[in-house]
């Protein structure tokens, strides 16, 4: 089969770039083709773990779900991490190789390139069809020099580019033009198509301005994409603040720390139609809830020095005090425990914190990663249930008391003594219902309202993006850009 290519870039973040490839990715599966996805360059604090043991962006991990193949390192060859305002952990190739700054990184990008290149082609060996996603937007003029997410990319693997915009945040006419205006003519000509996102009534209504468009740049609109509601496809890094079922009697609050990694583990929490999930933002208190929840954090000292400054810390243990329960996950299982031991500089400066004291676990940040799948059984109250997620952490932990998970036959995570306070390394231990129901029910959860199969969940959501593809895309014309016939 011939090799074909596409890439998909956006004239925002969050244009819908994720979703577009994800739909792409599964209409071209469902034509008979060998797909995989690829991303030259993320920056996001949701990342997953591969079959092939490596860490990438968790959207590549979705689309290579709507692929139907397992996902791996070379789809998202160089991912950044965000540390701090100015600096991020870059992961090369599935694998930390440390943190830089944003100048230390912008000098690294050429060697990068070459590392991205060839990612791309091993790819490429292996699957004739490659649907590629660009990162924020072409148009940043100020980051075009050793440009490797977007048009940099482009230029040098030779691909063909179609730009998605989302007009429900407005503008979509000027965002299209200005992207297209703010592209060297080289770039200009690679472009091959327009999509409109998220639209919403009558589509005739664009006619005029999508002839505008067309006329002044010579760049045909593909297709007008509606607003799909109650899809679920994972989002890179934004995170909704609030999801409030006003039926909903049991409130689950996860605390929003500044460098949160992984909200994405929390998604069954907000899609179970028994729970009231609450995200709480920083300068809030933490509302009455049944059950707090610490996430994942890609810098642990920092964000705890940051909960204890807004006084979290006390209100957690005011929460306790009247019978709430806690869960900490990965960064947040961290916190929970006696201390945590930077003495190498992982994160931050190195030193020592005082954890919160709840469980019995002290942590030292080691510089290799801890990257697994893990699957097993779940064992809180005499009940047990099948779990499965993995686990993304620099922290070797060392427990004792009792452990409330068992895992492949080998005991994972703490319980407090007195039963209120649960600590995990695992993500996505709320995706299966069975282990989500068990969870909540230990935190005080007794109504008749299931839980959500989020594979199941993500898997529909795919479907109804490629059906929207299939219906509102012009896929003759989106064939033949693929098939380089245009």
């Amino acid at each position: 089969m011939t090799p074909m290519t596409l890439m998909v870039q956006g004239t925002t973040s969050d244009a819908g770039k994720s979703a577009m490839v994800a739909g792409l990715c599964r209409l071209l599966v469902r034509q008979g083709y060998s797909v995989a996805p690829f991303k030259p360059q993320n920056m996001a604090l949701n990342s997953a773990v591969t079959a092939d043991g490596g860490e990438i962006g968790r959207a590549q991990a979705a689309q290579a779900q709507a692929c139907g193949i397992p996902p791996q390192v070379d789809m998202n060859p160089v991912l950044l991490k965000p540390n701090s305002d100015v600096g991020a952990q870059v992961i090369l190739c599935g694998r930390a190789i440390g943190n830089q700054d944003a100048q230390a990184y912008h000098e690294a990008k050429p060697t990068l390139l070459q590392h991205v290149i060839d990612a791309f082609e091993r790819l490429g060996q292996r699957y004739p069809v490659r649907i590629i996603e660009g990162a924020g937007s072409p148009a940043e003029v100020n980051l075009r020099e050793g440009d490797i997410a977007n048009m940099g990319f482009a230029e040098v693997a030779d691909v063909p580019v179609v730009i998605v915009a989302d007009i429900d945040r407005g503008g979509v006419f000027a965002h299209l033009y200005g992207t297209h205006a703010c592209l060297s003519p080289s770039e200009q000509a690679r472009v091959k198509g327009f999509i409109i996102n998220k639209f919403r009534g009558d589509a005739s209504l664009l006619d005029d301005g999508i002839k505008w468009l067309e006329q002044r740049t010579g760049v045909p609109v593909l297709g007008v994409v509606p607003y799909l509601r109650g899809v679920y496809l994972e989002a890179e890094d934004a995170v909704a603040d609030q999801q409030v079922n006003h039926d909903a009697r049991f409130t689950v609050a996860v605390l929003g720390l500044p460098r949160m990694a992984n909200h994405t583990d929390f998604d069954a929490l907000r899609l179970h139609p028994g729970i009231n999930l609450i995200m709480v933002r920083p300068g809030h208190a933490l509302p009455p809830a049944d059950l707090l929840i610490l996430p994942g954090s890609k810098s642990v000292r920092a964000d705890l020095n940051f909960l204890r400054q807004h006084g979290w810390d006390k209100q957690l243990a005011h929460h306790l005090r009247y019978g709430g329960k806690v869960i900490g996950v990965c960064g947040g299982y961290q916190m929970l425990g006696q201390w945590i031991r930077d003495p190498e500089g992982i994160e931050s400066a190195p030193g020592d914190s005082a954890g919160l004291g709840y469980l019995n676990v002290d942590t030292t940040l080691a510089a290799e990663k801890c990257l697994k799948r893990t699957q097993g059984t779940l064992n809180l109250g005499g009940t047990s249930a099948a779990i499965e997620g993995y686990e993304i952490h620099a922290g070797v932990s060392q427990v004792s008391g009792t452990q409330p998970l068992c895992l492949a036959g080998e005991p994972e995570g703490a319980l407090s003594p007195d039963n209120q306070v649960l600590g995990t390394y695992l993500h996505g231990l709320f995706d299966k219902p069975e282990a989500c129901e068990q969870l909540l029910h230990w935190a005080g959860y007794q109504h008749h309202l299931t839980a959500v199969d989020m594979v199941a969940q993500r898997e529909t959501g795919i479907d109804a993006l490629a059906d929207a593809l299939e219906q509102h895309l012009d896929r003759d014309r989106l064939s033949a850009i693929l098939e380089n016939r245009e």
